[in-house]
């Protein structure tokens, strides 16, 4: 039995050759499985010739096995310097799982041995994109625009498909981006392949943590440092994480025991930890919020649910917390703007009734305000009324400016008819009630009859002389 150079026999040369067009055949059937088995008795067979890792490397890729490709490829060159399918296929290995610098090396070797090689020239130009890619990607993190780093990941992907740096990269900048679902989905799929990948178990995390699950969060940064020790962003994730829920209780505690001061101090803290937490931070700016208005801020209140609405334009609490600031310093239109916006996302009873209430208080606020021609508050008592009502008209009445000029008797006299107008409406039960509940009083058959039936006013319409207004004249 006679042997070749390399040591093996002659007839294991030939056994493997037998093997070789074995696995070539299923191959072209796309039987990949099959075909690897028949490359790999080829090998066992006769383990010096290149070719054979060559085709058992198209095999392994054909079947997304890249890692495996690559040691067969590498393999293969080892043997042949100048297998120039083996360099090509180690090229393509390199590219796909995302090291684009060392395919381009690969490539280059094969245009050295065939300069014409067009394969290989559309090769290093797609490696040479993917280095671009990279580039750009690495730019725009730093300046935080994360849409175009998942953008320049897509486009590295399309050439680099079973990169997981890549897909880890564009897996967090999702996450970044509000959009948990996808991220965790890409997240997901590695830790289906490699269930230890730190970085994958980070981005779940990092999903958990911005959709305020800050414990589950937690366990998952854990875990990654376990895998990886490190892990420097899960470490930083996992130190935010805690600290952010830890200073969100304390606020809260002391809100519950009415230290309000202490509650605004300590919300500000934890909202200054991690700005990329959109989804607490919208709760947190929401509970400062509430903190205004218990501290009479109504103005500070506005701004800090605003904040919260930006952050997150779902958040009823918010909106509902917005509006009763709004309805507190009597901006009616804005408030009734909110609870619209509440009642179409949620139609209970409750957003209903605030939404009528708030149209109403509108609705009275476009009319006279008699309170304010009086001078007193709405919940002035019978009394205050007469009292307001008789300093005003002595203020306003005609004959005290008598000397004035005709463009000052006007406004005095107009005010005086409004003060008049005011008083008959506030000193009626029925007429206060009817005004309060924001009924029109413009059709009221009786309302000029029992304004001209005012105190002030003599019973042909004209005014009761200055000096005629007295106490008994008003109550």
């Amino acid at each position: 039995e006679g042997r070749l150079r390399d040591g093996t026999h002659l007839g294991s040369d030939v056994e493997a050759e037998g093997f070789k067009d074995q696995g070539n055949a299923f191959y072209v059937k796309k039987d990949y499985s099959e075909a690897f088995n028949y490359y790999t008795k080829a090998i066992d067979a006769c383990p010096k010739n290149a070719s054979y890792y060559g085709n058992r490397a198209a095999t392994l890729m054909m079947l997304c096995r890249f890692r495996e490709a690559l040691v067969d490829s590498q393999r293969a060159v080892r043997l042949d310097d100048c297998f120039m399918k083996g360099h090509l296929r180690e090229g393509k290995c390199h590219l796909s799982l995302g090291n684009a610098m060392a395919a381009s090396r690969c490539f280059q070797k094969v245009l050295e041995l065939e300069p014409s090689n067009s394969q290989a020239q559309q090769e290093h130009k797609n490696a040479t994109a993917v280095l671009e890619y990279e580039r750009m990607a690495e730019l725009d993190f730093e300046k935080r625009d994360f849409r175009k780093v998942v953008y320049s990941m897509d486009k590295a992907l399309g050439l680099a498909s079973t990169c997981h740096r890549f897909k880890i990269l564009k897996a967090e900048c999702l996450a970044l981006l509000g959009r948990y679902l996808e991220a965790q989905s890409v997240a997901s799929d590695i830790l289906r392949m490699d269930s230890t990948n730190g970085d994958a178990l980070y981005v779940r995390g990092l999903c958990l943590y911005y959709e305020d699950c800050i414990d589950k969060a937690v366990q998952f940064f854990v875990q990654a440092l376990r895998m990886a020790p490190d892990h420097e962003k899960s470490r930083l994730a996992c130190r935010n994480a805690k600290a952010l829920k830890a200073k969100k209780e304390e606020g809260n505690k002391v809100f519950k025991n009415s230290n309000f001061e202490a509650a605004y101090r300590l919300y500000s803290e934890a909202l200054a930890i991690d700005p990329n937490n959109i989804k607490t931070n919208a709760k947190l700016y929401c509970n400062r919020g509430t903190v205004g208005a218990k501290l009479n801020k109504p103005d500070q209140a506005i701004e800090d649910c605003t904040s919260a609405i930006k952050l997150d334009d779902t958040y009823i609490k918010a909106y509902l917390r917005r509006a009763q600031c709004y309805m507190d310093i009597e901006q009616y239109e804005e408030a009734v703007r909110d609870y619209e916006k509440v009642y179409q996302t949620e139609k209970t009873k409750e957003h209903k009734h605030l939404l009528k209430t708030a149209q109403l208080e509108l609705k009275k606020s476009k009319r006279k305000d008699y309170y304010k021609v009086l001078g007193v508050g709405k919940n002035a008592t019978e009394d205050e009324i007469k009292k307001a009502y008789r300093k005003r008209a002595l203020m306003h009445h005609p004959d005290r400016h008598s000397a004035a000029t005709p463009e000052v008797q006007k406004e005095e006299e107009k005010k005086f008819k409004e003060m008049g107008e005011a008083f008959t409406v506030l000193s009626d039960p029925k007429k206060k009630t009817r005004y309060d509940c924001g009924h029109d009083l413009e059709d009221d058959s009786n309302n000029m009859g029992a304004l001209f039936a005012s105190p002030v006013w003599s019973s042909n319409g004209g005014f009761v002389p200055i000096g005629n207004v007295v106490a008994s004249d008003v109550w």
